[in-house]
């Protein structure tokens, strides 16, 4: 039960201007020191997998949930951190079809990380609402979107409830701060339920809190080896030698090629269920290390592409830019070395050469082959290429993912000097929203954004 970095592929092989492993091994310095400052202050997100107070809560709050009510569907709002992590472990281990054919006693799930109208209101018209728990996702309580979502929410659940705010209340999780953040105070005047996000756990690190831990429980799934799956890493990767620690090498060798040009970094899932982990990775490296500053308050512009791909899907849509297009790029491939599922071709039902090499073979061998064949590919252009490969999908080796890839950014941003937990840039955004909602206390940014924009003659083309 582990998961395996295989870095071969990132080395130079027919590719001059690739990184040597004595090249990297060069600048190892500054990835120790960017380690050992790491294990000197460990983040509370790293401590998860120990923290079985939070899963029990979790946990009780479940029963309660499926013991008081009739629950057929559990709908998560949030955005970003809130809402991914969510994704990805209900892609990686709930039934592919959840929304329509979930395990027998277990509820539909729906993660809606939007404010699109159309498919909210196409949403709460398709369901009873009075079978229907909400999960409601803000650590600070302020992300307009999860508070439109909620006010929506809540009103169209108070009439479903004939009006009751006490009936109304109990089909709500609030998921926030625990001692401030705007939404406590609603929570303990309208006797909403709540689950905590620790201090010290952001969003984009916070899939092992009870952001991600009440979604696993509410819909029946192994939480338990989840959180050991994380501690493993966590434990394994605290103990051994920088030099042995996978995580580091894993995030030095890709700042190296950053430094060097190749600033695009595509994760290539391959298999179904692990498409929406590459979702998750790419707000976690995008988010943590695309910083305007550095840790000396140096304007530097710097960070990492993250893209997203799913193969074989996209061996047919990305793949020719991939193997023949600018050489800008890192890749990651995630292999799932065990299916769930084995299903083997029949005879072949007419005689051609497009169906002869298939008789008698197994689709994930082929999966295989062909994550293997766009690897070749890759590497015989001089393309780096690794792979994260997984023993198998379930609950323990996700954990591990989880945990291995946040402890990887946590590295980068260290190699990097950037602070991997701000992200101001997404703040600038959302600063902007409120101001061009009219919210109180923004009317000067209102105006800034006034005078600027608005005041500018429109370019418009029509067809």
């Amino acid at each position: 039960m582990a998961l395996h970095l295989h870095l071969t592929g990132l080395f130079a092989a027919g590719n001059d201007s690739r990184l040597t492993i004595e090249q990297v091994q060069a600048h190892f310095g500054r990835a120790t020191e960017a380690r050992a400052e790491h294990l000197a202050n460990i983040p509370k997100w790293r401590e998860l997998g120990h923290n079985k107070e939070l899963l029990e809560a979790c946990r009780a709050r479940a029963t309660q949930v499926k013991g008081e009510q009739n629950v057929e569907n559990f709908v998560v709002l949030g955005i970003g951190g809130s809402a991914l992590g969510n994704s990805a472990i209900l892609g990686a281990l709930a039934p592919i079809f959840q929304t329509t054919n979930p395990e027998p006693g277990q509820p539909k799930c729906f993660v809606l990380d939007t404010v699109d109208p159309d498919l909210l209101d196409e949403f709460f018209e398709s369901v009873d609402l009075t079978k229907t728990h909400i999960n409601v996702i803000s650590k600070s309580g302020s992300t307009i979107e999860t508070s439109s979502q909620f006010m929506l929410a809540y009103s169209l659940m108070l009439a479903a409830c004939n009006n009751d705010a006490t009936e109304c209340a109990k089909h709500f999780t609030i998921t926030t701060d625990p001692n401030g953040g705007h939404f406590r105070g609603i929570c303990d005047t309208f006797g909403f339920a709540t689950l905590p996000v620790p201090d010290g756990v952001g969003g984009r690190f916070s899939v092992l809190s009870p952001v991600g831990l009440f979604t696993s429980e509410m819909t029946g799934l192994d939480t338990d080896s989840l959180l050991a799956g994380a501690a493993k890493v966590a434990d394994n990767l605290q103990n051994c030698s920088a030099e042995d620690d996978p995580a580091l090498w894993y995030a030095l060798v890709h700042i190296l090629y950053l430094e060097q040009g190749l600033d695009k970094h595509v994760h290539f899932a391959y298999a179904h269920r692990l498409r929406l982990l590459a979702d998750w990775y790419c707000q976690l490296w995008a988010e943590s290390l695309g910083k305007r500053h550095n840790l000396a308050g140096e304007e530097v512009n710097v960070g990492p592409t993250p893209l997203k791909a799913v193969g074989p899907t996209d061996q047919h849509s990305q793949s020719q830019l991939y193997v023949e297009g600018p050489d800008d790029k890192v890749y990651t491939m995630l292999k799932l070395n065990k299916f769930r599922r084995e299903i083997t071709l029949d005879k072949a039902f007419a005689e051609s050469p497009a169906f002869a090499h298939l008789e008698n073979r197994n689709l994930a061998e082929l999966m295989e082959q062909e994550r293997r064949g766009t690897e070749v590919a890759l590497r015989e252009r001089g393309r780096p290429v690794c792979v994260i490969e997984l023993c198998s999908l379930d609950a323990f080796h996700l954990g591990q993912y989880f945990m291995f890839m946040e402890i990887a950014t946590a590295y980068a941003g260290g190699i990097m000097q950037v602070d991997p937990y701000v992200q101001p840039g997404v703040e600038a955004g959302k600063i902007a929203a409120l101001a061009l909602m009219g919210c109180d206390g923004y009317e000067q940014r209102a105006a800034e954004i006034e005078q600027r924009f608005n005041t500018q003659e429109e370019f418009k083309l029509s067809c």
